[in-house]
């Protein structure tokens, strides 16, 4: 397995850390909008029934689960950040401004920026899903999986549309998007087959926004921001169980090599998206509040208990989704632990049927 990112590594502490610091190298990365990306246009084999029953259950349930941005969220309310727009006590910059004195007006001003900060990632993850769910319609084998990554598009296009309305009008700002997670997603653009792209985009991404919306959902207390949250994590739900279902079938279809080389993927991509350990945003909104990026960082690698607080975000759906589907084994298993990536839970056995 290789490590993504390597020109752009180095240690705090015991730990390996991705961390973009030249502006030049960053803004030629962003600037970087066409994406090359070899793509299989696969016909279904003229069978227009449905193959996979469940899979077709869930397209049903989709259809009825439609909603619409501009019509069912409360758009009057009001969003400041001189109000606490969520639960203090789960923000990381808060944390960190309590303990170097902060005011409590500078402490709602850090939250909300936060907040707009963490909504610009998912913004800019729901492009790129809008994009790779694209290129899945024409990639995936079987009428099913088409029909899904089709009305998953019109999902994508609608979560690109509320969360960009909702951070121009009341948020005030789009944060750039994470060098780190711009370099992810370009690699996903540009990966051959429908496999690597389903992995990728349904089961490890879509995994990670999963618990993103899970934790905003439950500690922000403005009601347009739950609202607009809660519709799309159900729509994001979905899309998780569209990458089980589909991967579950494709898995047990390959080769114990191709196996391997996916399950190496999956540990690429969610070993960087660790190494970066909020970095970036922090050496984004850091500096106006006196934050010094790299010193509380290392605070944070150094906590008693860090390896168990980090692989939340990565227990919540990513790793039982993996685990479900055999792509953590006896060879990767030991390398997420050490990570903080899997916490200390039984691995479950492959999916079968």
């Amino acid at each position: 397995m290789q490590k993504l990112m390597m020109n752009s590594r180095k240690r705090i502490g015991d730990f390996e850390v991705i961390d973009f610091v030249d502006d030049e190298r960053i803004a030629k990365l962003r600037q970087k909008l066409d994406v090359p990306s070899p793509m299989e246009v696969k016909w279904n084999h003229w069978e227009y029934g449905s193959e996979m029953e469940e899979l077709r259950a869930l397209y049903e349930k989709g259809k009825r689960n439609q909603w619409n941005a501009s019509d069912d969220l409360d758009w009057e309310t009001p969003v400041s950040k001189d109000e606490w727009v969520g639960n203090a006590g789960a923000s990381q910059i808060v944390q960190i401004l309590q303990r170097m004195g902060a005011d409590e007006a500078t402490q709602k001003a850090a939250l909300f920026d936060e907040m707009a900060y963490v909504v610009s990632q998912l913004l800019h993850g729901e492009q790129a899903a809008l994009q790779i769910c694209g290129q899945l319609t024409n990639a995936c084998p079987t009428t099913d999986e088409k029909f899904y990554a089709a009305q998953q598009t019109a999902d994508e296009a609608r979560h690109t549309e509320v969360m960009a309305r909702f951070l121009s009008e009341k948020m005030g700002t789009i944060y750039p998007i994470s060098p780190v997670t711009k370099d992810l997603l370009d690699r996903l653009l540009a990966a051959d087959g429908y496999h690597k792209k389903t992995l990728g985009m349904q089961t490890l991404f879509e995994g990670i926004a999963m618990s993103v919306l899970d934790g905003l959902a439950s500690q922000m207390t403005n009601s347009l921001f739950v609202d607009m949250i809660q519709r799309v994590k159900l729509d994001e739900s979905r899309h998780a169980a569209f990458g089980v279902l589909s991967m579950r079938r494709a898995v047990q279809e390959i080769s114990e090599e191709e196996r391997q080389e996916l399950e190496d993927w999956a540990f690429e991509i969610l070993e960087a998206l660790n190494a970066n350990q909020q970095l970036a945003m922090l050496r984004e909104i850091g500096p106006k509040y006196g934050v010094d990026p790299e010193r509380w960082v290392r605070k944070v690698l150094s906590t008693e208990g860090w390896n168990m607080m980090n692989s939340w975000m990565y227990m919540h759906t990513v790793m039982p989704n993996l685990k479900r589907l055999g792509l953590v084994t006896e060879r990767t298993e030991p390398r997420y632990r050490e990570l903080g990536i899997l916490s200390d839970i039984r691995l479950e056995q492959p999916a079968t049927g």
